[in-house]
């Protein structure tokens, strides 16, 4: 399942790659793509669990103080 996500207050590339890195470590994300252009990112999820959600929003949170994530 992919589910997209908007990341408002992203402010650079290197932020957005580290996102992604971190991301791709959740047990259940089977993959992951932050964009920095468009200020979106993009999880393909084992199945729908909101325990996963919840645990992508918190890496963001811990990585980037900043950045606020919104489900599209």
């Amino acid at each position: 399942m992919k589910k997209s996500f908007k990341l408002k207050g992203l402010d650079c590339a290197n932020c957005a790659a580290k996102i992604e890195e971190h991301v791709k470590k959740i047990d259940g994300v089977e993959d992951v793509s932050v964009s920095f252009m468009t200020q979106k990112m993009t999880v393909e999820i084992s199945s729908e669990d909101e325990e996963i959600f919840k645990k992508i929003k918190k890496v963001v949170k811990r990585e980037e103080p900043d950045v606020k994530v919104d489900e599209n």
